[in-house]
């Protein structure tokens, strides 16, 4: 496959471009960067330096992928972001590389559809297959599990955890974390209870989404305190993967959880 060049576009030479890349008209790639086979960037889109994406990425016009971190004891030292394979980045979203004191990568997994205006700061890691609506905003340090989906207008807070096929619904405030399979809501978002629904999608078997719903009930409602339940749900669910991963991430939580809704049909949320 022929790499295409805009004749419009800036393109260092120390730029590696594999084969099959389509730069589209004024776009800026950067020296110290590499963008994987089948790569295409769409107009007045940049790259900056010490980026690299995988294979069949796709960066959307305006898009600004690899800036330097939004932290003020930044002083331009190398760190990097790393981006893996068929993500799709579209318009002016922008992706901040790591921090000297801090990982110094942010991650960005494959499969991975991050929606116009969305920023994702320094340090970042996002497993495969997450989805970011308009508009949502990742502080510094935040980790998106496996097929997490965050709805529009949403932020979230630095340092905060979201698990593996959490559903963050929109205009939320994320200042905790949110363990995985479960739906959270609101200004300050809320536990909801089992994202049943995406799980059902995701076609995990039906008996480990009743294990779910039903270790769900006993940490979050039963009159147990939170290690009892926690030890118990361990106990009772124990080989499960739903459960196994829900305890293992609430044992390891620094920040806290968001807290339960007790209102679910408020503003016709169930």
């Amino acid at each position: 496959m022929k790499t295409q060049i805009h004749p419009t576009s800036i393109v260092h030479p120390e730029a590696e471009l594999g084969p099959g890349v389509v730069i589209g008209p004024y776009v800026i790639i950067e020296e110290s960067t590499s963008l994987g086979e089948g790569t295409r960037v769409d107009a007045f889109a940049q790259i900056k330096k010490f980026t690299s994406l995988g294979r069949n990425n796709h960066v959307y016009s305006y898009a600004c992928i690899g800036e330097g971190p939004q932290d003020i004891k930044y002083q331009g030292e190398e760190t990097w972001l790393r981006l893996g394979d068929d993500n799709k980045i579209r318009e002016y979203t922008t992706l901040n590389r790591g921090t000297p004191d801090g990982r110094g990568v942010t991650s960005i997994g494959s499969g991975c559809f991050l929606m116009a205006y969305t920023h994702v700061a320094h340090d970042c890691i996002l497993e495969d297959g997450v989805i970011m609506a308009n508009g949502a905003t990742l502080g510094g340090h935040v980790h998106l599990g496996q097929k997490a989906v965050i709805g529009g207008l949403c932020a979230v807070h630095q340092f905060v955890r979201i698990g593996e096929y959490a559903f963050i619904g929109g205009k939320s405030g994320i200042a905790q974390d949110v363990p995985p399979y479960m739906l959270a809501v609101g200004e300050r978002a809320r536990l909801v209870g089992p994202n049943l629904i995406g799980l059902r999608r995701a076609g995990f078997p039906r008996e480990e989404i009743s294990a779910l719903k039903k270790a769900f009930n006993l940490i979050w409602k039963s009159d147990l305190s939170h290690v009892q339940a926690l030890e118990k749900a361990g106990q009772d669910f124990s080989g499960l993967r739903l459960t196994d991963n829900l305890v293992s991430f609430l044992k390891s939580s620094s920040r806290g959880v968001v807290s339960l809704e007790r209102n679910p049909e408020r503003n016709g949320r169930q």
